[in-house]
């Protein structure tokens, strides 16, 4: 490369970067302008706001003082029209007892003059009006009557309106009495089947087919199996003999549970005639069913 072509490289590089540090500081004192701008109304609306303040301030406090005043204002009107309304109530209390008594005294003053008056003309009332003042009394005393009588016929017949509605309270009630019990034995007589029908449930749960029946002997041999049977149904049971390979089987029964099969033990045991005391209650299955 020759000295002029590096001059002129250099010189390129020297204007390039000439440029950009140009471009830089312009582009710094652009945003400085812009920021001092943005400053200035910002400092303007602070000192407004604190101007505002203090004024706002002030309005507030004469604001207060006015109200103060207006208040003493209202309760001293408040007071002063009390006082006017008690003297006022007070004056109209005298006036009307004055009233009353004037009243009261004219009362009386007519009150005498009449009492007065009527004995004086007493004597020159005429006869027919004598008489019509007895025809007004007597049909007062009538009205009087029938009013009275009215009044008893009422009271008679609310007295046996009365004793209807208690007679129709008191048949009610015994209806519903009725009722109740009805439903209370019809209630009964369900859980009563209900637990006849869950006892049936439960024997045939527990006992199923089973025949229970009593053994009361085991005979060696048919003979003695017979006498022993024959002694049994004279006294009314029901004999049944089964063969074993320890003899013959003499039962009593069957029973249709095991409690009814127990008592007919118990039954056999103590007739001293049968003289069998070593009866026992079992579970026999026939031949044909095993």
């Amino acid at each position: 490369m020759s000295m002029n072509n590096k001059q002129r490289w250099m010189g390129g590089v020297v204007l390039l970067g000439g440029g950009v540090l140009l471009g830089a500081l312009l582009l710094k004192g652009k945003e400085e302008i812009h920021h001092n701008q943005n400053q200035a109304p910002e400092m303007a609306q602070v000192q407004q706001q604190g101007q505002g303040s203090k004024m706002s301030s002030l309005t507030v406090d004469v604001e207060t003082e006015k109200r103060l005043l207006e208040e003493q204002r209202r309760t001293r009107e408040k007071s002063v029209a009390e006082q006017e309304a008690r003297a006022a109530e007070f004056l109209a209390m005298q006036q009307q007892a004055e009233a009353d008594a004037a009243r009261k005294a004219a009362e009386e003053y007519a009150a005498l003059n009449a009492h007065r008056s009527a004995q004086q003309s007493s004597d020159n009332i005429p006869p027919e009006l004598i008489e019509d003042e007895k025809a007004k009394q007597k049909r007062i005393a009538e009205e009087k009557l029938a009013a009275q009588k009215k009044s008893e016929t009422q009271s008679a017949q609310q007295k046996s309106d009365q004793a209807r509605l208690a007679a129709e309270k008191q048949k009610a009630e015994e209806k519903r009495k009725a009722e109740e019990k009805e439903k209370a034995e019809e209630k009964r007589k369900a859980e009563a089947k209900k637990k006849a029908e869950a006892e049936k449930a439960r024997d045939l749960l527990e006992n199923g087919d089973k025949q229970w029946m009593v053994q009361v002997a085991l005979a060696a041999n048919e003979a003695n199996a017979d006498a022993v049977a024959a002694k049994l149904r004279a006294k009314g049971y029901k004999v049944t003999k089964s063969p074993t390979s320890k003899g013959i089987r003499i039962m009593v029964g069957p029973s249709k549970n095991r409690d009814a099969a127990d008592a007919t033990r118990k039954k056999i045991n103590s007739d001293a005639s049968l003289n069998m005391k070593s009866a026992w209650v079992i579970d026999w299955v026939p031949l044909d069913k095993r």
